[in-house]
């Protein structure tokens, strides 16, 4: 049986007889939140689908750049009433126990995705977004100028459509996507897993501490917790009888200063949280007219630190562009050449230093003799951390 195509009758002078949406939001993330707030906010009617329930944690450094402090605040949300932690310090520490610090040039804050990302749907649901929670988007068509969103029970139709999926979804996979079809390499096959801890470190650092095959993260976020977030290859859990914990014990705990936090911190219940088949091979902006935003239009490597701002950037590039072709004062092939073009200005240069990056670190002489080499240079580390940053938008 067809699913039902919901007409919900809001007149917005859409192609097909008043009914429908604006935009439709595949994702409700910070890319989607973030975005479907700006158009909400502009007059337009927006929908959002979200296969999960507000709230819930995901897999992230749970770190953001002070880059996006102001815009993250113009979408309504208070920061400063949040009391949340001010991050100025950097910590990188090789396999073997070497370590360098570093200021941060501009800093950043620490949040839990499980906070942020349901204090910004409940601005979304106050701004007139429909959200649709523990729905999953199956297919998005796009046909006679109308895109049609299908979930298991019912279909939508909207102007335009927003992927707001993040790093690997079904759609990606339905649709066959350049990253789904690569062979495995040295910039897919990752799995990232993520625990909440209470510890006793400084709370105006972060700490990147490098394993064989893999980093891991460290900072402090609400409430007096620290998230702790690690990347690995998919082969680090398969030698350890795709154990974690056999993993943590065998491969991370190498590293001294690992060892010290794993033993004494203390691990919150609820986790791990975990996520496979992660890629940061390269991916197209504009998929079948779709707007790709955030992970879903590139994801750069986490020890950049900087993902979060790119999602919440990439958002407002995109709310541009929409705006104006909702407007008509541009085509949709503007609309979408102008999205691609902006967002490669702002993000592919940081794409390619965090590829280069990536390949840096993880393995183990290799990261042993780049952290030493670089100790008395410190000059080298400030002018990486730049080029995978922007300014404040």
């Amino acid at each position: 049986m067809e699913p039902l195509i919901i007409n919900e009758a809001l007149d917005i002078g859409s192609p097909f007889g008043g009914q429908g949406a604006d935009i439709a939001t595949i994702g409700g993330g910070l890319a989607g939140l973030s975005l479907s707030i700006q158009l909400a906010k502009a007059g337009y009617n927006v929908v959002l689908f979200e296969k999960e329930r507000y709230a819930f944690h995901k897999v992230c450094g749970e770190y953001i750049s002070l880059e996006s402090r102001d815009f993250i605040m113009s979408l309504g949300l208070d920061l400063p009433g949040m009391n949340l932690p001010i991050i100025k310090k950097l910590i990188v520490s090789s396999p073997n126990g070497k370590y360098i610090e570093q200021e941060l040039p501009l800093g950043g804050f620490g949040i839990s995705r499980y906070t942020l990302d349901n204090e910004l749907s409940k601005i979304a649901r106050n701004a007139g977004v429909k959200i649709y929670e523990e729905t999953k988007v199956n297919d998005i068509v796009f046909e006679d100028d109308v895109f049609t969103i299908s979930t298991s029970a019912f279909s939508i139709q909207s102007k335009v459509a927003a992927g707001t999926f993040g790093k690997r979804s079904n759609i990606d996979v339905k649709w066959s996507r350049d990253f789904i079809r690569q062979k495995s390499n040295n910039l897919n096959n990752y799995i990232g897993i993520k625990y909440h801890v209470e510890t006793d470190l400084p709370a105006d650092n972060i700490a990147l501490h490098n394993f064989k095959d893999g980093y891991c993260g460290i900072s402090k976020i609400e409430d007096g917790k620290y998230c702790l977030c690690y990347l690995t290859t998919a082969e680090n859990l398969k030698a350890n009888n795709n154990s974690i914990a056999e993993m943590e014990k065998n491969v991370l705990l190498k590293n001294p200063f690992l060892k010290q936090i794993f033993s004494s911190s203390t691990f919150l219940p609820g986790f791990p949280v975990t996520i496979s088949q992660i890629s940061f091979d390269k991916k197209s902006q504009v998929e079948n007219n779709v707007l790709m935003i955030g992970d879903a239009a590139g994801m750069i490597t986490p020890l950049c630190g900087n993902g979060m701002s790119m999602a919440l950037h990439g958002s407002k590039i995109a709310f541009q562009c929409i705006d104006h072709f909702l407007q008509k004062k541009i085509s949709r092939e503007q609309m979408e050449y102008q999205y691609t073009k902006k967002w490669k200005h702002q993000f592919a240069g940081r794409l390619r230093m965090g590829r280069m990056i990536q390949r840096l670190f993880g393995k183990e002489f290799i990261t042993n003799v780049f952290i030493s080499a670089v100790k008395p240079f410190p000059f080298i580390i400030r002018r990486l951390i730049r080029s995978t940053h922007g300014k404040p938008f």
